[in-house]
């Protein structure tokens, strides 16, 4: 994997922790249960994604 390709998975990395960010503080700011079980369910759905491409970007480097 190339340089370049290896920075875009750290920006997508960066990019979901910022989703997750934003989705957190939503969650925060709101008081109908049916919303914020909605958001946090998109949290785990970020969360998944995350992992998976800090665990493509452990393999990728690794080897």
């Amino acid at each position: 994997m190339t340089q370049k390709e290896l920075s875009y998975l750290e920006d997508a990395i960066r990019h979901e922790d910022s989703i997750i960010s934003i989705i957190n503080n939503t969650i925060s700011n709101l008081n109908d249960e049916n919303l914020i079980s909605f958001f946090k369910n998109e949290v785990d759905i970020h969360s998944d994604i995350k992992v998976h491409l800090i665990e493509l970007l452990e393999v990728k480097s690794n080897g």
